[in-house]
């Protein structure tokens, strides 16, 4: 009787060789919708979001016996390395933007146009001033519709952990919302913070 592997956790020299590149593929065809669906969440554009996508299943070949065994833990682990990718990405850029101030982005008036193309980018630019973390766990419950269970396991984080990271972005980015003079979706400015 034949067992088949999986990709798990290994010694290298226990990992079939010929086996590593089928289930590579294999996972890569079943995660890399979803992982190319929150690295564009997470990042400014669809390459550098498939740059991502592509470094994460990079490190997965580069250690193969790290990767868990079972679908799911798998997609759990790769999740966990593409945000560790985007807040590692994001961290460098804000040091490159600490030198070059020159510019920064506009702010949306209700005077502009309402559209999808504005609503996109304003969604984009608000997610981009939240940490990393932070924008990974409201991605992932807004966005992509996972329970606050779910982003844990994913992030390798407790429940509470997430739930703390969803208030704090919800309310970094109402603060945003404020600051730049963007109305909210409902009601209208009612609410002021100073």
């Amino acid at each position: 009787m034949e067992t088949e592997l999986t990709l798990g956790v290994a010694a290298v020299d226990d990992v079939d060789p010929l086996r590593q590149p089928a289930e590579l593929g294999r996972l890569f065809d079943r995660c890399h919708r979803r992982l190319y669906a929150v690295a564009r969440r997470m990042s400014h554009d669809s390459e550098e979001s498939r740059d991502l996508v592509q470094e994460t299943f990079l490190r997965a070949a580069r250690r193969i016996a790290s990767v868990p065994a079972g679908d799911a833990e798998a997609e759990a682990w790769l999740v966990r390395v593409l945000v560790n990718l985007c807040r590692d990405r994001e961290r460098r850029r804000r040091v490159r933007q600490r030198y070059a101030r020159a510019a920064t982005s506009p702010a949306i008036t209700r005077a502009d146009p309402e559209g999808p193309a504005v609503a996109r980018a304003t969604v984009a630019t608000a997610l981009a001033t939240l940490p990393p973390r932070r924008r990974a766990c409201l991605v992932l419950r807004e966005l992509e519709g996972l329970s606050v269970r779910e982003i844990a396991e994913m992030l390798g984080l407790q429940q509470v952990t997430v739930r703390w990271h969803l208030s704090a972005s919800r309310r970094q980015l109402a603060r945003w919302r404020e600051m730049h003079a963007v109305a909210p979706a409902a009601k209208g400015d009612e609410h002021h913070v100073e």
